[in-house]
């Protein structure tokens, strides 16, 4: 997995003449009748812009901006690439028992790691008709929220919140503002220890196996997380005054799209529920495909998604859109506070949405501790399948980026021979694209840097995990366009 860059410039670099650039840009998707890009070696004509960022820094992954203006304002290229290498972990995991699975496709991300083994673990079960107990239940929602608060922390303090401050980095604010910093550090460490305490370590968890758990957090655990849960909420309401205070600085842009995420009429979904859209009906997570209908772009490798339009968004902003009426007390007033209201249409709110949840998540995360502290906790065996037979089972949760999906088919001997992962990101890359669209043309009038600065910003807001979307890609016939990012060697 490639690593976040906190400390990188806040955008990549604008191409103003052939000394400064890098090397061509990898292609991607041109607006409907754009002309080809000049690659990034030309130099730009007089009043034309380039706004070419190879690669942009503070998110996951390598992804590339390409905007060309013409001096007449037009956009005649708007692009938003993925070059990253595809992971291929849908093949790795092909002919592997059922027992092994959900670890190896933890690894698919370190910040989602925790994310995936659940989606893994509710595939497996749903496939071999495996039933967990409700302390499981109660378990994986904490390792849900823990990860959660671990990624969207990150997000927020280390990777956005330079932007709205004016700098290039967190290591600037620490000089500036180190009061600020210290807090969200401070927070962020809790929820590292948080994803400790419940799975055994912060990353990778090691506890969680199919149908249970094979070691539990101790009394004593439980009893100094809910304190630490506790202690961490005013260094919430912090951040939260903090980007109350500086969220005019989020520009004004909106967008209609449609939002998509699981859904429940009893609470903030994030770990079970339906699928639910802001403008399509509700469907089980088996009917998956039905909406997440991915599709190949010849020139990105990652695959993109589309349900009733050309794109949709999931994550934060798509599940507060969809279930605002089922956060926590203290939650909705952090919405309030930070001029967050359900029907937002802004995607660099998503960050604004990340921070409301991460209210929620410390909230609910210490009613279900308090609840477990009251039960006890019991030394429990995982369940196991009562007869291994051939079958078909989805998992679906919300991670930081928004709604996940595992699909497994297993034989007769427990063994999977076929598998699918519906990554979030890929689910957004299209809708990224359709921003960017219209984003373009709206600040194209902009100096250089300012624009380059605001689309960087755009793309940030969602918070891509890029290499975790390049799952998988059928090449075949892709290799044929002179931009391709595909190349295939074949024996004469």
């Amino acid at each position: 997995m490639a690593k976040k860059h906190p400390a990188a410039s806040a955008a990549g670099s604008t191409v103003p003449s052939a000394s400064a650039s890098p090397a061509a840009p990898a292609p991607g998707l041109a607006t409907p009748g754009a002309t080809p890009a000049a690659s990034a070696s030309d130099a730009a004509p007089a009043g034309s812009k380039k706004i070419h960022v190879h690669y942009l820094t503070r998110v996951e992954g390598h992804g590339n901006i390409i905007v060309d203006v013409e001096p007449d304002g037009s956009i005649s290229t708007c692009r938003w690439e993925v070059p990253e290498a595809p992971r291929f972990f849908e093949a790795m995991v092909v002919g592997r028992d059922y027992t092994d699975v959900h670890h190896i496709v933890s690894r698919i991300c370190g910040i989602c790691a925790i994310g995936h083994q659940l989606a893994s673990l509710q595939a497996t079960e749903d496939a071999l008709n495996i039933n967990v107990s409700e302390q499981t239940h109660l378990l994986r929602r904490l390792a849900l929220h823990a990860e959660n608060l671990q990624s969207h922390l990150l997000h927020i303090a280390y990777l956005v919140l330079p932007d709205l401050m004016g700098v290039d980095s967190i290591l600037s604010l620490a000089q500036t503002h180190r009061d600020a910093v210290l807090k969200l550090i401070a927070a962020r460490r809790v929820s590292n220890e948080f994803s400790r305490v419940v799975c055994g370590r912060s990353t990778h968890p090691q506890r969680m196996v199919p149908g249970g758990f094979v070691k539990f957090p101790t009394t004593e655990e439980l009893t100094g997380l809910l304190a630490m849960l506790q202690e961490t909420l005013p260094n919430l309401d912090f951040a939260v005054d903090l980007f109350a205070s500086v969220a005019d600085k989020l520009p004004d842009f909106d967008r209609e799209t449609e939002y998509v995420g699981l859904v429940s009429p009893a609470e903030y979904a994030m770990y079970w529920g339906e699928i639910g859209s802001s403008r399509d009906e509700r469907r089980p997570v088996r009917q998956y495909k039905n909406i997440s209908r991915e599709y190949l772009i010849p020139t990105s490798t990652a695959k993109w998604t589309k349900n009733l339009g050309d794109s949709y968004m999931v994550g934060a902003l798509a599940r507060f859109n969809l279930n605002a009426e089922h956060l926590m007390p203290r939650a909705k007033a952090a919405a309030i506070k930070l001029g967050l209201a359900k029907g937002c249409t802004n995607p660099y709110y998503i960050t604004l949405a990340q921070l409301v949840e991460c209210v929620h998540s410390v909230e609910e995360s210490i009613t279900q501790v308090e609840k477990l502290l009251s039960r006890g906790i019991r030394e429990e065996a995982p369940a196991k399948p009562t007869n291994i037979c051939g079958g078909r089972g989805v998992g679906a949760v919300e991670v930081p980026r928004g709604l996940l999906f595992h699909c497994y088919e297993y034989d007769d001997n427990g063994r999977i021979f076929q598998a699918d992962c519906v990554i979030p990101t890929n689910q957004n890359h299209a809708n990224i694209q359709k921003d960017l669209d219209v984003l373009a043309q709206k600040l194209a009038g902009l100096p250089d840097k300012e624009l380059e600065l605001k689309l960087s910003m755009l793309v940030r807001a969602y918070d891509p995990c890029i290499s975790c979307s390049t799952h998988c890609i059928d090449a075949r016939g892709l290799d044929t366009g002179a931009r391709s990012l595909v190349r295939i060697n074949r024996k004469k």
